[in-house]
């Protein structure tokens, strides 16, 4: 029975930037065991951190320590910090069907508040996820059947309506390696979302 499945709560808070124009939001960490650090996209063999460096330093290995089989997490958050980017996931309390980090047994049954969220960013421009799951989370938050697509988006209304200029839901390819699609793409994908927010960004 699904009620016998622990309920599973949101580990972190929320990394907001006062001067955040992006906030991405995933569905929910993976399991503790597969962590190599306390904060966003903490397993080692997902790509995100590789992704960003790649895109901001031309050096996909920018904030890995290879030798370690972890990220730098201060230089992470200073990065995040100076740049804008804030970090959340679309579940504050999930039930995990089976023992992996797939979102497709991810039983989501607390959603995040997220307006709570943009209220503390008010110059965010972009929600921005990277899988379907997180994607739908929000569509469903905010009340409406248009999904994107991988690399498009649509405007919120909500959102735009309470922090007064528009906010879009931009969705990227999967950081995950499991996602069909080679690093240089994914690289090229993000690249793009981040010169459409920010002005080109090299």
């Amino acid at each position: 029975m699904i009620q016998s499945i622990p309920i599973e709560h949101h580990p972190l808070e929320p990394f907001l930037p006062k001067n955040a124009k992006v906030l991405f939001l995933g569905s929910f960490p993976p399991p503790k065991h597969r962590w190599c650090m306390e904060f966003f996209y903490p397993n080692w063999i997902n790509d995100h951190w590789r992704l960003e460096g790649e895109v901001w330093f031309t050096d996909r290995n920018y904030f890995a320590d290879n030798s370690r089989k972890c990220f730098k997490l201060e230089q992470i958050k200073e990065f995040l910090g100076s740049k804008g980017i804030a970090f959340y996931d679309t579940a504050k309390a999930v039930r995990r069907l089976k023992d992996n980090a797939s979102d497709a047994f991810l039983e989501v049954v607390e959603p995040t508040d997220i307006n709570t969220i943009l209220k503390q960013i008010p110059e965010c421009k972009a929600i921005v996820t990277t899988g379907e799951k997180a994607t739908q989370t929000i569509c469903r938050y905010y009340g409406t059947d248009t999904i994107p697509k991988v690399n498009t988006y649509i405007t919120l209304t909500q959102p735009s309506e309470l922090l007064g200029h528009e906010v879009i839901l931009y969705r990227l390819p999967s950081s995950s390696r499991a996602f069909p699609l080679s690093f240089d793409k994914k690289a090229e994908a993000y690249r793009q979302m981040f010169d459409f927010i920010y002005g080109p960004i090299r």
